[in-house]
């Protein structure tokens, strides 16, 4: 007898922790249109009305900085890591449950959807003053990619806007190179300005700026 959705979910929760995600978790598609950075960026979004996600994580420990090194056309060598694991687990539940499945992918032009907003929404941890999701036992030490699965997941309450950040110090603001929390907020611009100049300095791979990330004292 073939489980019901919500059984085939957390077998796929399981499965793809075996396969190498350190944090896995899952939110139905619908919540993803129109959800805050879809809004914020001016863009539609994901506007799939079925289906689940099934976001995946990867802890990139900083004593491993090559999982961050970008390359034109390749991404990164964490993003391949990640989309590996999204691929076995799709085969997996395709072969198993004869449940369609599609990696999506990282870049929002590309199909993708907001994997911040999708990390938070599937319980996997909240949303920093750094603007980076900090995850219980890694803080913002992780790398997100999803998985589209043709199934049902139970409609849970969203998360609460509670932040581990109260009582910082903002040893993330004093960090920043580019001063982009001179407002008070985030500014996404501020930051992609220097991802921009290091993707136009010709370096075949580009150790991307990581200071309020690495500052950021969250471990639990």
């Amino acid at each position: 007898m073939m489980p019901d959705d919500r059984e085939i979910i957390r077998k796929a929760l399981r499965r793809a922790r075996t396969l190498g995600a350190d944090v896995a978790g899952v939110v139905p598609a619908t919540r993803l249109i129109n959800c805050p950075s879809a809004v914020a960026d001016g863009y539609q979004g994901s506007q799939r009305d079925r289906g689940t996600y099934i976001i995946l994580g990867l802890h990139h420990d900083p004593e491993h900085p090559e999982l961050d090194l970008w390359e034109e056309g390749r991404g990164t060598p964490g993003d391949r890591i990640l989309e590996g694991i999204g691929r076995r687990l799709g085969l997996w539940l395709q072969e198993n449950y004869r449940t369609r499945t599609e990696v999506i992918p990282y870049q929002i032009q590309d199909g993708g959807i907001y994997l911040k907003d999708a990390a938070c929404m599937a319980g996997i941890g909240r949303m920093g003053r750094n603007n980076l999701v900090l995850v219980p036992g890694y803080g913002p030490r992780i790398r997100f990619r999803a998985v589209w699965a043709d199934l049902t997941s139970p409609d849970q309450d969203l998360p609460g806007h509670d932040t581990p950040c109260a009582g910082c110090e903002g040893y993330c603001i004093s960090a920043c190179p580019m001063d982009a929390f001179a407002t008070g907020r985030y500014s996404r611009d501020r930051c992609m300005a220097r991802m921009d100049a290091d993707k136009a300095s010709g370096r075949e791979r580009i150790d991307h700026c990581r200071a309020c990330e690495l500052a950021c004292p969250v471990r639990s």
